[in-house]
């Protein structure tokens, strides 16, 4: 499966951070989104959900609504199935709007969906 991470870190203590390795260590292809970052462990980070090649699966948030506000017409546009909103980065707004476009929203972590083979 392909998950975009938005708001991925290349902090260890952030759970963005283990979400990429989690995730890259349960065999999915992970696609690290941070405006700035350049790598994660040696995963290319891209700058936005535009710039990934690939078509993306699931979409795991965790940036607070004031920055996903900024990029949910992308998120609308990537043609993902399923977005995570991780503890912190609900958006009410913005999970109406990805319903709408016929995406599966929750609200759930990321990393315990993992633990318990629900992801």
């Amino acid at each position: 499966m392909n998950v975009a991470v938005i708001g991925a870190s290349d902090q260890p203590e952030r759970y963005s951070y283990k979400a990429v390795m989690r995730l890259r260590e349960a065999g999915h292809k992970v696609f690290p989104v941070h405006p700035e970052l350049e790598n994660i462990e040696g995963l290319p980070v891209y700058h936005s959900l535009a710039d990934i090649p690939e078509r993306i699966d699931t979409i795991t948030v965790y940036v607070g609504a004031d920055k996903s506000d900024a990029i949910g017409g992308e998120m609308a546009r990537c043609g993902a199935g399923r977005v995570i909103f991780n503890p912190g980065a609900e958006n009410l707004k913005l999970e109406s709007t990805l319903r709408g476009h016929g995406m599966l929203v929750l609200e759930a972590c990321t990393l315990v969906l993992l633990s318990s083979g629900r992801f």
